[in-house]
């Protein structure tokens, strides 16, 4: 007995001597709560004192006495606290429920919550698990979910639900902006040097007015080559865009622009025979409308942008429903709204261009440069970048020497271009010997990070994903990792915007951080296989790139699917909500 009051009177002095040194009693650092709020949703949350945090992954919410599950768990924003991720100030996890055996009536059952935190002054808590009597009609949870599935659309769908609910000219404007936004992307920036070209090649004697007509002859082919396809597409199912992604494709229409390159560069002239210009004009001037309708048309398919949501929207509406009509007609508005841009472009570059002479020279050979940097970019999609690094190197340098980045006495401005071009490029050319593939740093090398002792710290953990090409691949990986929230990525090495979320957007620290927390799965896309289509079609994706996300239950988390490019601080929110 006297040992066992001498172990009490010890805890107790223990005690006191701590709490009484400036730490804060386990009611004062942590005051639990829970409640279920207006839509039904049970909002648990701890208020934390001065000084006070909570490790985000002990955090947790369970369900006992009752059939309801937890349908998801909205948590909080963690920060990062000497590489554990944290909650800083009160935490408050959102809870919405599922009624799986179809209960009815008032529901009574308890919340469990359990949480473990520390004191910046340097002592650990307990880990504690409190429990709350939960009461909650499930009438109105049924009504609440049903009023959620409807709000809550995907991008995708939200576009599609559009189309079908908006009037027809409110459809078309709202296309004709989406197309505005998507010429802004970098997918379709090759088109700039190409429309360019074309107006530029037309040679003397070419009036503004002309230069709008072709202008607008290129993208009404381009809108035409697009509603074809959007429509094939929505109607088949079908990706024609990675259909046309074939290696022999791909080889053919970069020796197109090649020879586009070599033509402005004085070695020839590229036009159709006179015979057949006689011929299709008698006389008139339409065979110059006849290449550039041409050069629209298949430029469109083959250096068109990935599939973004509008485009998906547009598809998912044509499939879902079988209304090509109205979906041809939003894709069309959506060509067209992006093609303004480019008209633009076509009708600067005739009103602007120079006077036969030197300048001319300088000009074609511009664009000359640029019509082969497009060749290079269409064989990004199937050769090593590292093999596109040193060919753009040998471009950028060549180019450089042209513009006579060693001589003296030139303009400021162009010598001041040339000398940028030349030490970009001297770096992909190091870049390049060093092994480097990377476009946008070429001498990241010299900046890695030194690993002491072996030890790496979670920053520095490269994501990796497990690769699949068909259903029953994906199935296998689905039933053994179930429990967990998983991410599946749709990608194709012929896609420039997934390059960009690889790059960019997968490459940021706290974006690795957040997705080490899910299985990672990539959908490889790129053969455009019968399994490959199977798989596409399975998860109604029309193209790379999209996200989806399947929560612990492995059941699809629709409204959160992601089409196209995000960027890294968006995506990170994004993936905060999961």
């Amino acid at each position: 007995m006297k040992f066992i009051m001498k172990i009490f009177l010890l805890i107790t002095l223990t005690m006191s001597t701590l709490y009484s040194g400036g730490f804060l009693m386990p009611d004062e650092a942590f005051q639990p709560y829970a409640k279920v709020n207006k839509n039904a949703q049970i909002e648990a949350g701890v208020i934390l004192g001065k000084d006070i945090y909570i490790y985000a992954e002990k955090m947790n919410v369970e369900l006992k006495g009752t059939t309801l599950t937890i349908q998801k768990m909205q948590r909080p924003t963690s920060t990062d606290h000497e590489g554990e991720q944290v909650y800083t100030s009160s935490p408050e996890i959102v809870v919405t429920l599922d009624n799986p055996e179809g209960l009815t009536g008032v529901q009574n059952f308890t919340l469990i919550l359990s949480y473990q935190g520390c004191s910046e002054m340097g002592l650990c808590y307990n880990p504690y698990v409190k429990e709350f009597p939960i009461s909650l009609d499930v009438s109105t949870l049924t009504l609440d979910n049903t009023l959620m599935d409807k709000v809550e659309l995907s991008e995708t769908d939200a576009i599609a639900d559009t189309i079908k609910s908006g009037s027809l000219l409110m459809v078309l404007l709202t296309f004709l902006g989406f197309g505005l936004l998507l010429a802004m992307t970098p997918c379709v920036f090759p088109m700039i040097p190409i429309i360019s070209g074309v107006i530029v090649s037309q040679g003397e004697g070419l009036t503004t007015r002309k230069a709008f007509a072709l202008s607008v002859v290129y993208v009404l082919s381009m809108a035409v080559a697009y509603t074809i396809a959007g429509v094939l597409a929505g109607l088949f199912g079908a990706n024609l865009q990675a259909a046309l992604q074939m290696p022999w494709v791909i080889y053919s229409f970069s020796l197109v622009f090649v020879a586009l390159a070599f033509s402005m560069f004085g070695f020839y002239e590229l036009k159709l025979p006179d015979a057949l210009v006689a011929k299709v004009s008698s006389g008139s001037d339409r065979g110059g409308y006849i290449g550039v309708a041409i050069m629209g048309f298949l430029s469109a398919l083959i250096v068109g942008p990935c599939v973004a949501a509008p485009l998906a929207g547009a598809l998912v509406y044509i499939g879902q429903t079988g209304d090509a009509v109205l979906g041809g007609m939003a894709l069309f508005s959506m060509s067209i709204g992006m093609g303004l841009p480019l008209i633009a472009v076509g009708v600067s570059a005739g009103k602007f261009m120079p006077k036969p002479g030197a300048w001319m020279t300088m000009v074609s050979a511009i664009f000359g440069v640029m019509m082969l940097a497009v060749a290079i970019w269409m064989l990004e999609k199937i050769l090593d970048p590292s093999i596109i690094m040193i060919m753009y190197s040998i471009l950028g340098i060549g180019f450089s020497l042209y513009l006579g980045v060693f001589e003296k006495d030139h303009h400021f401005f162009k010598h001041s271009v040339a000398m940028i071009i030349f030490i970009y490029s001297i770096s992909l050319f190091i870049g390049f010997l060093a092994g480097s593939s990377s476009m946008l740093k070429p001498l990241g090398f010299l900046n890695q990070p030194v690993v002491v002792q072996g030890v790496a710290s979670q920053e520095l953990k490269e994501i990796s994903f497990e690769v699949v090409h068909s259903i029953e691949e994906l199935d296998a990986i689905l039933a053994a990792n179930k429990g967990k929230k998983i991410l599946l990525d749709f990608a194709a090495d012929w896609c420039t915007s997934c390059k960009e979320l690889e790059e960019i957007t997968f490459a940021d620290a706290d974006v690795k951080v957040k997705m080490s927390e899910f299985v990672l799965v990539r959908a490889d896309v790129t053969e455009n296989t019968d399994k490959e289509k199977a798989l596409s079609k399975k998860y109604g994706v029309f193209g790379p790139p999209a996200l989806i996300f399947f929560d612990e239950n492995t059941q699809v988390l629709k409204a959160k699917t992601i089409i196209g490019f995000i960027a890294p601080d968006e995506f990170l929110a994004h993936l905060n909500t999961l």
